[in-house]
């Protein structure tokens, strides 16, 4: 597990974190959400040991990390870091034999990665005749090359089209699933809300929100539900506890008081006819990113 505890970080008077902990736990996906400024990236970069904090300490398995157990890293900043004249499949190779692989290893890991992330048939290619989306798939590659033991993405999906976020999505879940911990921060909150296990929201430096993403749903979640009958639902609002939010015919989205008036509620509408469809709504990763950060 990677353990991030109490970090801060200023620059000049600026104050760039404040008490930041959060956990990454193994074979989970962790999203990692904030404004541009709120201090996503400081946050990595103390993490990779690229910053130091003023306070605070980063973890992997109990032991503090120094720069032997980053060594252990996979990383992809946000800015894109690779030769543009070097060939893509001998980069990826060098950096995996920085890594201490042998050239075979390397070169079997870097072929295999590059098939995966549908870059073979640019394997010969220098980095500068790339695309924009294949040099993001090509750092990808770079931070996985050398089979590392912890994942920290600075927006991978960045310049993706959905097929590329597809691949790339699939490739970290496989990743994930072999026990690794992976954390990646992303504007793109539909990719973020689909692919994570666990989600941080950091806004102002400060971390607002941490824990797991089913159970953030339904700490935020509302007695809100939808209602759709066989039959002209205006009864509903008539019904004492009910604050009707959308409605259209035999369509309801409706918020209920407690659970009383939920029960109440479907009893009525079965009672009227028959009932299409009664089932809760649970807020999207948006509409959570809205509410905790204001």
């Amino acid at each position: 597990m990677l353990e991030i505890r109490n970090l801060d970080k200023r620059y000049g008077a600026r104050q760039v974190l404040t008490d930041v902990s959060f956990d990454v736990l193994p074979g989970r996906l962790t999203g990692f959400v904030g404004a541009n400024g709120a201090g996503k990236t400081t946050t990595m970069r103390i993490i990779l040991g690229v910053l130091a904090p003023d306070a605070g300490t980063v973890s992997l398995g109990g032991s503090l990390l120094d720069d032997g157990g980053r060594r252990r890293f996979g990383y992809m900043p946000e800015e894109r870091g690779l030769y543009p004249k070097m060939k893509l499949r001998e980069q990826l190779v060098y950096l995996a034999r920085l890594h201490g692989l042998t050239t075979e290893r390397a070169t079997r890991n870097a072929t295999a990665l590059l098939e995966r992330l549908g870059l073979g048939e640019r394997a010969a290619e220098p980095i500068e005749k790339l695309s924009l989306g294949n040099q993001q798939r090509a750092q990808i590659a770079a931070s996985l090359v050398h089979d590392p033991e912890v994942l920290v993405l600075d927006e991978p999906f960045s310049g993706l089209d959905p097929m590329a976020v597809d691949v790339v999505v699939s490739v970290l879940s496989e990743r994930a699933q072999a026990g690794i911990p992976v954390l990646f921060s992303s504007h793109q909150l539909d990719i973020v809300e689909r692919l994570c296990d666990d989600l941080v929201i950091i806004a102002d430096g400060r971390i607002r929100v941490a824990g797991s993403r089913v159970a953030l749903r339904e700490q935020h979640s509302t007695l809100r539900y939808e209602l759709l009958t066989g039959a002209d639902a205006a009864w509903l609002r008539d019904q004492a506890g009910v604050d009707i939010v959308e409605f259209d015919g035999n369509y309801a989205l409706f918020d209920a008081a407690d659970e009383s008036v939920v029960q109440s509620v479907l009893r009525e509408a079965s009672a009227r006819g028959a009932v299409l469809n009664f089932a809760r709504q649970h807020p999207s990763l948006a509409q959570i990113f809205k509410e905790v950060v204001q």
